[in-house]
């Protein structure tokens, strides 16, 4: 049994709608050091990232404190858009939000397995740097709720999971906020 802790990413410098990748607004740099010092004293444990600049960002200050290399893993990345516009990524986001996973295409249904076999099988316990979507689609699997969105992770939230068995079990939510998706 591992124990994952997953983190949301910091307060994006664009929201899904403005910019394809963005990296961390200052006040995003600031969540993530808080973060960081938050969770210092459960490490050092390997550490990994979705690709995604706002994730490897807001994992860089745990990092540094627990001197250990961040590991990218594809599967915790964001929801995957079927579109590159900006305007028609952000329109799709909300409508899928609003339904369940059940109602996702089969590519959607393939990454939300993934995303899922990558924390149940996780062999020991980490830190996992991830978004709003991908740790809804988790707490929704542990606690076996279809909806997109189960909860609102803050900004910067840690949620903590154990894996046993193949068994995903919520111990902690993270801080939630009424906030938009970045």
């Amino acid at each position: 049994m591992a124990t994952v802790v997953l983190v949301r990413h910091g307060e994006a410098a664009a929201g899904f709608a403005g910019h394809h990748d963005p990296g961390l607004s200052l006040l995003g740099k600031n969540q993530a050091e808080r973060t960081a010092q938050e969770l210092e004293s459960i490490g050092p444990l390997p550490i990994f990232s979705s690709p995604l600049k706002r994730a490897q960002e807001t994992a860089q200050p745990l990092s540094k404190l627990w001197n250990t290399k961040v590991e990218i893993e594809t599967r915790v990345a964001e929801i995957p858009s079927p579109s590159d516009d900006l305007s028609e990524r952000a329109e799709w986001l909300q409508k899928v939000m609003a339904g369940t996973w059940l109602e996702l295409p089969e590519d959607l249904q393939a990454w939300r397995e993934e995303l899922l076999d990558c924390v149940q099988r996780a062999s020991q316990d980490c830190v996992m740097f991830s978004h709003f979507v991908a740790i809804n689609l988790l707490v929704g699997a542990a606690k076996d709720d279809p909806r997109m969105v189960v909860f609102r992770p803050n900004n910067a939230s840690i949620t903590k999971f154990t894996n046993d068995n193949g068994n995903l079990v919520v111990h902690e939510l993270g801080r939630e906020a009424s906030t938009h998706i970045n």
